[in-house]
């Protein structure tokens, strides 16, 4: 009977183990960061003439939440999500209307020393910015509706316990849009902006 004790109290205690190291390792992350967006404002000349880098997007900063899964302890994918944000648009200094973009992005990262106090990691993916409610040149200007393209990260993680920790995050997006009025296009915008955030993140 003594044994059968010992073998129950052996397994509850493995089992137990089990959960905590289970627990200790949850693949999920999510972090809040408040995230600075410089774009890029290069354009063509407007109507194929003069000067070029006439329309620029202003830049804001907008909160964000961001969901990692660890499916090693190295690499993990980041899923980026903000709600839409609305961007002023000016030519030659003058503001000409706004636009909202709502740009979810997903990258895949390697984490060097994910064990570490300090974790840097690198990331590369791929961003869709929908655009919408343009109110630009009078009601007579518009702005493609949609944009793929590339995401490249670079960032670390400065962990408080095994919970918590600090994050830095820079990465710059690939958004292209054409601008166009009474439905010509008269420019082609190269916002690709960059983002650095500063946040918080929590590991389940």
């Amino acid at each position: 009977m003594k044994k059968i004790a010992a073998v129950a109290s052996l397994i509850a205690l493995g089992m137990s183990t089990s959960v905590a190291m289970a627990e200790e390792l949850s693949p999920w992350q999510v972090r809040v960061r408040a995230v600075h967006i410089e774009t890029a404002n290069d354009s063509d000349p407007v109507g194929g003439t003069g000067a070029s880098d006439r329309v620029h997007v202003s830049d804001k900063t907008i909160p964000e939440l961001d969901i990692s899964y660890f499916f090693t302890p190295n690499i993990a994918a980041e899923l980026v999500l903000t709600v839409p944000q609305k961007h002023k648009v000016y030519l030659d200094g003058t503001s000409v209307g706004t636009f909202k973009h709502l740009p979810p992005t997903l990258t895949l990262q390697y984490h060097f020393t994910p064990g570490s106090t300090f974790s840097p990691y690198v990331g590369a993916g791929v961003n869709y910015t929908l655009i919408s409610k343009e109110r630009l040149l009078g009601g007579a200007g518009t702005l493609e509706s949609d944009s793929v393209g590339l995401a490249l990260q670079a960032g670390v993680d400065f962990k408080l316990d095994k919970n918590w920790s600090l994050n830095f995050d820079i990465k710059r997006v690939q958004i292209r849009s054409d601008l166009y009025l009474d439905g010509d296009k008269i420019s082609k915008l190269k916002i690709d902006p960059y983002l650095i955030g500063v946040g918080v993140g929590y590991r389940f």
